[in-house]
């Protein structure tokens, strides 16, 4: 398919300045073909992947057949989510920015009603919005489609798959008869075909295959990772391809919080982007990525269509989506516009089969490598932190501390010693990285003894350390049990007054503290994860085995931190109480 000019197209100068102000020369492929034949009036049936340019392929022909001079809708845009519908209102509108008259108008759920029959009433031309809020405004009689010339359905078989049927044939068949209608669909599966039949005449076809589009320009691997080694894989990768700015897409709702802020808590600027959060918010945490922000969104599906993002460096699938339609829209995040881009994805035990099915489907070149080692990132990092150090000294920009380094030598302390410690402070030697888990390993033990459960932390990273007490009476742990952590919790026995917890750490490398708040104070496992992370802020990994028992609290925290969170626990006022904590004895 060959590329054209946009000014070969016979767009208007209106729409040709609009195009060369967004930095735009020469159209795409799906542009070059689309463009024309929708000046000239044809339907359109467009298999075309994200990120192929097909926004501005129907956009610009749609923004070119408004009548200024009518102020009512006159080209109506479907798009399956409200993400994706905010990404097109913002295209048409750069590409409009100069056609006097043209107004735009996103209409979806989770805004104000109040701005979208503001907009309406003012005589919005283009509207684009999701099926759901599109059928609301129809059946409130707000949004009349008999002025649309053009239906345009962009991620058709997105919409199909969220149920949408219904409402895209009730809205098809309420606009006027002579229109036109344009498909654009990643894939063409039979009820696709059903409404192309139905709803078009004689549709002009117009294909992208996929690997021309997808594998090129995005080089694809994928690590073999044990599930409960993904967070510290993640890091290693980001430290050593020195990554700032990418989409790490999550399975649940759940593992992306959880991911998020496991990342915030190793020093990663992240936010994150799912079905929970309110749409105010979600619109803010896109905006802020937008501007970089933050470097990292962590996602669910929710963000792989509609996501209009540019120059992403990588996108990870920290878990494997469910089909590889869904894998082909994640990884378009990246590699946008001609760019290269970058895609790794995890693939944790039997679902390597899922992954052969994802690589036969793009019919790209999808690599297996192997996750780098602790050593390779620990060199990284030093060569990093020895070249900005070198570069200072070389450049002399810095201020000279002479008074300050001739007090620490006239200490006794030598030139040696004092630069080691100000690199220790400078985090020049960070903790070295935490080694990868090859078999499943046994969890560590949350007990509720309130009728709760397992709680399974990571490893906690290195904090100042601790001397711990003697451990002469430590018995043997319980043997760990391996059980799925998404579910909820099994219940346990509540324990008796009788049955009081041993005050002694059953975990090696862990303290017990003793809080003097129990069952009788009506504390729960949760109040001490959140007041140990919200006061001293710590991970939450810090905190291991919890006991209750009627008058006191025994809680196993990693003897690392066991120093700062004596410190900074004792006194404090906690569920109406003064918080007293010691080691246990």
């Amino acid at each position: 398919m060959q590329k054209k000019l946009f000014s070969e197209l016979g767009l208007s100068p209106e729409s040709l300045k609009a195009v060369a102000k967004m930095g735009f020369e020469e159209a795409s492929p799906i542009q070059s073909e689309t463009i024309p034949k929708l000046l000239a009036g044809s339907d359109i049936v467009g298999l075309s992947q994200t990120g192929s340019g097909k926004t501005a392929a129907f956009a610009i022909p749609a923004i070119e057949r408004v009548d200024v001079t009518l102020r009512a809708p006159q080209v109506l845009i479907l798009c399956p989510t409200r993400e994706l519908a905010m990404q097109v209102a913002e295209e048409v509108a750069k590409l409009a920015q100069f056609k006097r008259g043209v107004r735009e108008l996103p209409i979806y759920g989770g805004q104000s009603y109040d701005r979208q029959l503001r907009g309406l009433r003012e005589g919005a031309q283009i509207i684009i919005g999701t099926p759901g809020r599109v059928m609301d405004h129809l059946e409130r009689k707000t949004l009349k489609l008999d002025q649309v010339g053009m239906v345009i359905l962009d991620e058709a078989d997105r919409m199909l798959d969220m149920g949408f049927r219904e409402d895209i044939e009730t809205i098809l068949k309420q606009a006027p008869i002579q229109r036109q209608t344009v498909f654009f669909s990643a894939t063409m599966p039979p009820p696709i075909r059903h409404l192309i039949k139905n709803y078009t005449r004689e549709p002009v076809n117009i294909r992208i295959e996929a690997q021309a589009m997808v594998v090129p320009a995005i080089d694809q691997v994928y690590y073999e990772v044990d599930r409960r080694s993904k967070l510290e894989v993640l890091c290693r990768l980001i430290d050593l391809q020195d990554i700032k700015y990418g989409i790490i897409f999550c399975g649940t709702k759940m593992m992306c919080d959880e991911l998020a802020d496991h990342l915030k808590a190793r020093g990663y600027s992240s936010d994150k982007l799912h079905g929970d959060i309110s749409q105010q918010m979600r619109e803010r945490v896109v905006a802020k990525f937008k501007k970089r922000g933050f470097e990292f969104l962590v996602a669910t599906d929710v963000a792989a269509r509609g996501l209009d993002v540019d120059d992403i460096e990588v996108v990870f699938n920290y878990d494997l989506p469910q089909d590889a339609e869904d894998y082909v829209h994640r990884i378009g995040r990246t590699g946008r516009a001609g760019k290269t881009g970058r895609a790794i994805t995890f693939v944790a035990g039997r679902e390597i089969w899922k992954m052969e099915q994802i690589i036969r489907f793009t019919k790209g070149k999808v690599r297996r490598e192997k996750v780098p080692s602790a050593e390779e990132v620990e060199e990284k990092r030093t060569n990093a932190f020895l070249e900005t150090l070198r570069e200072t000294l070389e450049k002399g920009a810095y201020k000279r501390q002479d008074a300050v380094i001739d007090q620490l030598l006239n200490a006794g302390h030598s030139p040696t010693d004092i630069a080691s410690a100000l690199i220790h402070l400078l985090g020049g030697d960070k903790p070295a990285p935490q080694p990868i888990i090859e078999e499943r390993a046994p969890r560590r033990e949350f007990r509720d003894t309130r009728g709760g459960g397992d709680y399974a932390p990571r490893p906690p990273r290195d904090y100042p350390k601790y001397e711990p007490v003697s451990r002469s009476r430590t018995a043997s742990a319980p043997p760990p049990r391996d059980r799925d952590f998404s579910g909820p919790p099994p219940a346990k026995p509540f324990r008796t007054k009788r049955d009081e917890p041993s005050p002694v750490s059953h975990e090696p490398g862990m303290v017990r503290l003793a809080f003097n708040l129990g069952n009788e104070q009506g504390v729960a496992p949760g109040d001490f994860v959140g007041v140990i992370a919200g006061t001293t802020r710590l991970p939450k990994e810090v905190v291991g085995r919890i006991d209750i028992g009627e008058r006191q609290t025994f809680v196993d925290v990693s003897d690392e931190s066991a120093t700062f969170i004596l410190k900074k626990l004792n006194g404090i006022k906690f569920k109406g109480h003064k918080l007293a904590v010691a080691v246990a004895r």
